[in-house]
């Protein structure tokens, strides 16, 4: 695999920061400066300052994301959502939740697991509660969980189950970028409180807006079987 892969997976560092250690000289493998982008094998001799890298205790955290943080590694975004949580590890987000978003979002720093959770064609669940602008009808129900017609492909369907009259429930298998709030765009609502509250089998409930907590090591198992190739 690519240095910057191995070194994600190591939980070591994120896959930018590989580019700029590689950048400064300060990786070699085999005895060679790495360049951007190298294959290596796990069999290599590969040093960071001349030492050899050790792959750190893994870290699987649920946090719930209050609105206006952004789910970013990159810290020099306004409000990213590393500098937001100041963790003295290195972990990042498995995946996006919107600026104007709240609630669940996984943290971590084993690349391998969090790939498998984002790989779209495993279909992996996230459930939403949302809340739109105004009543809304059966027809924007059944509409909504057949498939909507956005960014130039049909959503997937979905399971959608009313709370009230302007609030739902919905299960999706995809991550489309804002794909809720274009959802039902499209049927001419408009969005004003979504919450994660389900990833897999992690749920949100317990946890405080801005808090978080580690897995359980019976939810990280768990995970890790749903997402077995």
């Amino acid at each position: 695999m690519r240095i910057n892969k191995l070194l994600s997976n190591f939980g070591f560092c994120s896959r930018r920061e590989t580019n700029r250690l590689i950048e400064e000289n300060r990786i070699t493998v085999n005895g060679e400066f790495c360049k951007p982008g190298q294959w290596v094998e796990k069999e290599d001799i590969i040093l960071i300052d001349n030492k050899p890298i050790l792959m750190k205790d893994k870290v699987y955290i649920a946090l719930n994301k209050p609105e206006g943080i952004t789910c970013t590694a990159a810290k020099e975004v306004k409000d990213n959502i590393i500098s937001f949580m100041n963790y003295p590890e290195y972990i990042f987000p498995v995946g996006r939740l919107d600026k104007e978003s709240q609630g669940l979002i996984l943290m971590t720093n084993d690349g391998e697991l969090a790939n498998k959770i984002l790989e779209s064609e495993n279909k992996y669940e996230k459930e939403y509660l949302v809340t739109v602008n105004k009543p809304f009808d059966d027809f924007f129900m059944k509409g909504m969980s057949e498939g909507v017609e956005i960014c130039g492909t049909r959503t997937r369907p979905c399971k959608i189950s009313r709370v009230s009259e302007d609030t739902f429930r919905i299960i999706l298998t995809q991550g489309l970028n804002k794909q809720i709030r274009r959802m039902t765009k499209a049927f001419g609502y408009t969005v004003l409180y979504l919450q994660r509250i389900r990833i897999v089998n992690i749920e949100i409930q317990g946890i405080d807006i801005g808090k978080w907590r580690n897995l359980t090591e019976k939810e990280v198992m768990e995970l890790r079987d749903i997402t077995k190739a």
